[in-house]
């Protein structure tokens, strides 16, 4: 987590000071609890949320008292006693640290969560506004690599905006699955507290009672939602790689906004480079990778360990925070996205007609000629186009084979674009329902 791939709300979350403010929450709301089933005097719990509900807890008392107790969770308990004083012997009643760090734990993610769910939310806006202003806009669809047949830049937006939109309901179930809350002391059999201190806990945080815990929350639940943080990555990319593939030189259909005063080379003053959707590429790398020691947190020693725990000091804030950057600033590239019609016509005309084999090769066979000679005399004459830089439409047409299969008329009609766009209202209708 650096500043400069951070953005400070989603920085907040995982501050010291947040973490030790839900620390307090959790003890706090289970004191309550335990107030109510007599377990702990009623006037304590009051005085607890009296003399620390609004206190700034000292980070650095803590560490200091870290130092020497060499565990987390006492430096803090010692520190809260300095606050609230005697009644905090009633702070901590029958819970074991993982209570605390995992109920913790899976609090900031959720609430990251909201963050990127916000994220999504504008980065579909965007792709949204922009695919419908260039439904319409022919462009040359290419398989690998290479020009295959005409779409619409606004397909090729549409079908981003769909896999975000799957995206954005992974994260939501992935939320759900994360939000849970355990509260049920030293090898999760609630033998020194009573499980409805845990209902109570959960119920104040958001959350939902962990079903079983052995001490620790499962962590197939957090491999789970690691896992859906890569996803989102790996669409993250998809969709900058093809804007960085668009922005070649020798493509240039659509590119980056370069913004007054910038500049893309310390050497090459003429330099215009994507390196915004670079930078998104690399920063999926990142995000990736978080989820396979998430993975591997899963297969823990019996009741617990805490191998799983320098992982997840990690990890949870590196790849909250990384992704919260890259939702934003791929919203920023979508949104200022510069797109070049004109360039788009001219590089699907670039070989003269080529795009239309497709249609000219089922003319064909629905002619009566078989399908291996009909993409015989199809290739034979667009090998020309490739190889000589002939038309592809005048070489069909005095090819004799050709032409006693289809007349001259029935050849030109297989170069009309609007064939290929027919079906465009139809995925928008898909895509974005009524408002497509």
């Amino acid at each position: 987590m650096i500043p400069r791939y951070s953005r400070p709300d989603m920085v907040a979350i995982w501050s010291p000071e947040s973490k030790f403010r839900i620390w307090f929450e959790i003890e706090a709301h289970a004191c309550d609890a335990l107030a109510d089933l007599g377990v702990v005097p009623k006037s304590a719990a009051k005085t607890i949320w009296e003399k620390a509900g609004d206190a700034k807890f000292d980070v650095q008392r803590i560490d200091e008292i870290e130092a020497v107790t060499k565990h987390d969770v006492i430096a803090f308990l010692t520190h809260l006693a300095e606050i609230v004083g005697p009644d905090a012997r009633f702070v901590h009643q029958g819970m074991t640290s993982s209570d605390v760090l995992d109920t913790c734990f899976n609090v900031q993610l959720v609430r990251a969560t909201d963050i990127l769910l916000a994220d999504m939310d504008k980065l579909l806006a965007a792709l949204k506004k922009r695919a419908l202003e260039h439904k319409d806009t022919i462009t040359i669809g290419r398989s690998h690599g290479i020009h295959a047949e005409p779409t619409t830049f606004g397909v090729k937006l549409a079908q981003a905006y769909a896999e975000f939109e799957r995206c954005r309901k992974r994260l939501e179930t992935a939320r759900e699955e994360i939000a849970t809350c355990a509260i049920s002391g030293a090898v999760g059999t609630f033998a020194n507290i009573d499980p409805r201190v845990e209902d109570h806990v959960a119920k104040a945080l958001g959350l939902t009672s962990e079903p079983v815990s052995t001490q620790v929350i499962p962590r197939d639940r957090h491999a789970m939602y690691f896992a859906t943080l890569g996803v989102i990555a790996s669409s993250i990319e998809r969709l900058s790689v093809e804007i960085r593939h668009l922005q070649r030189t020798e493509v240039l259909e659509a590119e980056e906004y370069f913004s007054p005063g910038q500049k893309g080379s310390s050497a090459m003053p003429h330099k215009r480079n994507p390196v915004l959707t670079e930078n998104l590429t690399g920063l999926a790398r990142m995000v990736r990778s978080y989820a396979m020691p998430a993975m591997e947190n899963v297969a823990l020693w019996h009741e617990r360990d805490i191998s799983h725990s320098s992982v997840e000091r990690m990890i949870g804030p590196d790849a909250t925070v990384t992704l919260d950057f890259a939702l934003a600033r791929l919203t920023g590239v979508v949104e200022k996205l510069v797109v070049y019609p004109e360039t788009m016509m001219a590089n699907l005309n670039k070989f003269r007609g080529l795009v239309h084999s497709q249609r000219v090769l089922l003319a064909l066979t629905q002619a009566g000629v078989s399908r291996e000679d009909a993409y015989r005399l199809v290739q034979r004459n667009a090998m020309k186009v490739w190889e000589e830089g002939k038309d592809f439409l005048e070489e069909l047409l005095v090819d004799k084979d050709v032409r006693n299969a289809l007349s001259e008329e029935e050849i030109r009609e297989k170069f009309d674009l609007g064939y290929h766009t027919k079906h465009v209202d139809t995925i928008f209708a898909r895509v974005f329902g009524t408002e497509g």
